[in-house]
Formats: structure tokens, sequence, C-alpha cells
């Protein structure tokens, strides 16, 4: 410990080059990492780097607060359209009166806040907790692949929701049967795919194969169900299951809203342990992060927020798996700014999506879920060719 001060000294640096010389002789890796600590720092590509990473996080930010600013943007055009037209502004001055009580005009109070604000409030919902869901599974399991899905808590959903709508069969009573059961059963590939995490050397691919397993056999039992269903209960699970937002009302965020918001505030306040699991295993451990224990408490996040989800609107594909995707090119794959970004840009596509939808062949709709589907094949296909992406190299 007398030594300390010396080394700090005028004469310091005498020492510590003679501590390089001594390390060379014993160890080179040593002695490369002493002589590039005695190496001058260079201020002006030190400057110059510092420059680089503030407008690198500035771009973060922007692509952020853009995304929010595309929310709103659609979802004033979507409480607009239909068949009584409202203007962009008045249909944001319509919330803000029946917000204070000044209601000016009764039936267009009905129209935007009974009939059409609910079902952006619960596109904006399911858009950022499905988002924010892949991007949590991607970075938990290391796959490019993975979304809120690989669970298996979708194929539990739609057995359930079978259930319920071709023999009437439900855990629950009243309006929520068919959510209840969704629910319930959705909760089932993740209980197995926790006690697959209890095995021995279990890893994330070994928990991705064991939530592709469960969804073969959820699959099948729900096929056995349609093969016995009726014209009418097959109609009403087919709607159900290609994910539709035109039954949302105001008793769905009774569930989804906690849950939903719980799970984001949870991933989001582990990012910075994502962070370090993005380093491998052992590096995690060695700085303090379990990673197994990380890995399951992301998953049960994942899968109760994913199961209040679907237990409403059915499977909308591609915002899970797609929107990280997208984020991770615009701003890297820093989780303390991927994770919102990712729920206001998944926010924003459910959005739009929702409004192509009703408009592309009014007065029909068509259902959010196809949607999705065509404009997430295509954008998955173009990530998957194009060049000198290596936000997962």
């Amino acid at each position: 410990m007398s030594e300390i001060p010396d080394i700090l000294s005028d004469g310091g640096s005498q020492k510590l080059v003679g501590a390089s010389e001594h390390a060379s002789g014993t160890s080179p890796l040593v002695a490369g990492q002493v002589a590039e600590w005695l190496e001058p720092v260079d201020k002006a590509a030190f400057d110059a780097s510092m420059s680089d990473f503030r407008k690198f996080t500035g771009k973060k930010i922007a692509f952020i607060f853009l995304c929010i600013a595309l929310c709103f943007i659609a979802a004033g055009l979507s409480i607009g359209f239909g068949t009584y037209s409202i203007s962009f502004w008045d249909a944001y001055m319509t919330i803000w009166n029946h917000i204070t009580g000044n209601v000016q005009d009764v039936i267009e109070d009905i129209v935007v806040v009974r009939d059409r604000l609910p079902r952006v409030c619960v596109a904006v919902l399911a858009g950022a907790g499905l988002a924010v869901a892949g991007a949590g599974m991607q970075s938990i399991l290391k796959n490019p692949l993975a979304e809120p899905y690989t669970t298996g808590v979708s194929s539990g959903a739609i057995f359930g929701a079978s259930l319920s709508i071709v023999f009437g069969f439900s855990l629950f009573g009243g309006d929520y049967a068919l959510v209840g059961n969704a629910f319930v059963f959705s909760l089932i590939p993740v209980a197995f795919i926790l006690m697959i995490s209890k095995m021995k050397n279990a890893s994330p691919t070994t928990m991705i194969m064991g939530g592709i397993a469960i969804m073969y056999i959820f699959n099948a039992m729900t096929t056995v169900i349609r093969l016995w269903s009726d014209p009418d209960s097959l109609s009403a699970l087919y709607s159900w299951e290609v994910g539709t937002l035109a039954y949302a009302k105001w008793d769905n965020l009774l569930l989804m809203l906690p849950i939903t918001l719980f799970g984001i505030v949870a991933i989001g306040a582990l990012s910075r342990q994502l962070n370090v699991l993005s380093t491998g295993d052992e590096n995690a451990r060695t700085l303090g992060v379990d990673a197994d224990r990380l890995r399951i408490i992301i998953l049960l996040v994942v899968a109760f927020m994913t199961a209040a989800i679907v237990s409403y609107v059915g499977l909308i594909g591609f915002v899970g798996l797609v929107a990280p995707h997208v984020v991770r090119m615009v701003i890297g794959a820093d989780n303390r700014f991927l994770i919102p970004a990712s729920i206001a840009f998944g926010a924003a596509v459910l959005l739009i999506a929702d409004l192509i939808g009703k408009t592309i062949i009014a007065p029909a709709t068509i259902q959010v879920g196809v949607i999705m589907a065509f404009l997430g094949g295509p954008m998955f296909i173009w990530l998957l060719v194009r060049k000198n992406t290596k936000v997962w190299g």
C-alpha cells in the first residue's frame, strides 16, 4: 500500500514503465493492457468520439418522438374516419371537451368517445405491448426470430377460445367466457416452458424448442375441435383467430391496461440488465446478473402481457417480430432506447394498419391481423435480404 502514493507522484510514470516491462516478461496479455493504459489520450479523437455519441443519442431520441407523432396523427385520422366523418382537430377537441365536461355535440361525443376511441386505445396498448414483448424475447433468447408467440401463448389462447366458442365450455361466465378461457389456457404453455427452464443446462434454444413443441400439441387439439364445429362457430373462431379490433370496448382495458403497463415498465426497468446479458451468460454472471433468473422473469412478464392482449384482440402477427428489428436497424441494440422506441413504433404500426384496414375497401373493413400480415411479411423478407445489417452480428 505504501507504493501507491509513489506511483501517483511525478516519478510514477517511471515505475509504471518498469511495471510494464516486468509484466511483459510474465504475461503478454497483461503487458499489452498495461501498455495501452500508459498510452496518452488523443484529446481530439476523444472529443470527436463524444460528439458522434451525442449525435447518435439525439438520433435515437428523435426517432422515439417521431413514432409518438405518428401515433398522434394516425389516432386522430382513425377517430375521424367513418360514416359519420369528423375532422382531425375536431376529433381531439371532442375528446378534450368530454374530459373537461364541456360537451358541445352529443352525437359527436358518443361517436368519438364511446364508439371509436376505445378501438384506438386498444390498438395503442396492443401494439406497444406486443412490440416490447418481442424486444424482450429477442434479447433474452438472443434469437432474431423470437417473438411474443414463441412461448406458445397463442396456441393455448386459440385452444381456450375454441372450447368457449364451439362447445360453450368456459372457466368464467358472462361476457368474460371467451376472454377468460383464452387467458387461462394461454398460460399453460408458459408453465411448461418454466418446467423446462428448471432443467439442468436448459439453454435458450431448449426453451424455444419447448415452446414450439407445446404449440404443435395445442394446434392439433384445436384442429380436432374445428372438425366438430358448425359453420357459425367456425366463422366466429376464425374471426377471433385472425386478429381484430372491431370488438374493442372500454371494458377491454380493465385487464389489458394494468397488465400491459406493468409488463412495459418491468421490461424497461430491466433494460440495463438485458444489455449486460447480451455480452454472454458468463460475462453477465461476472457483472452480477443472474442470466437464468433474468430469462425466467422476462418470460413470465412477456407471457402474462401477451396473454392479456391476445385474449381480447386475437392473434395479431408480425408486430412483436418486425417492430423490434426495424427499431434496431435505426437506433441500434441498446435496450435503454430500444424498448421505449419499440413501444412507440409498435403502437404506430398497429394504428396505421388498422386505419388502412378501415379505409382501403370502405365501408367494408379488413381485419387488422390481415393487414399486418400484408405489411409484416414483405417487410420481414426485406430485413432478411438487406445487406450490411449487423444488428445481430
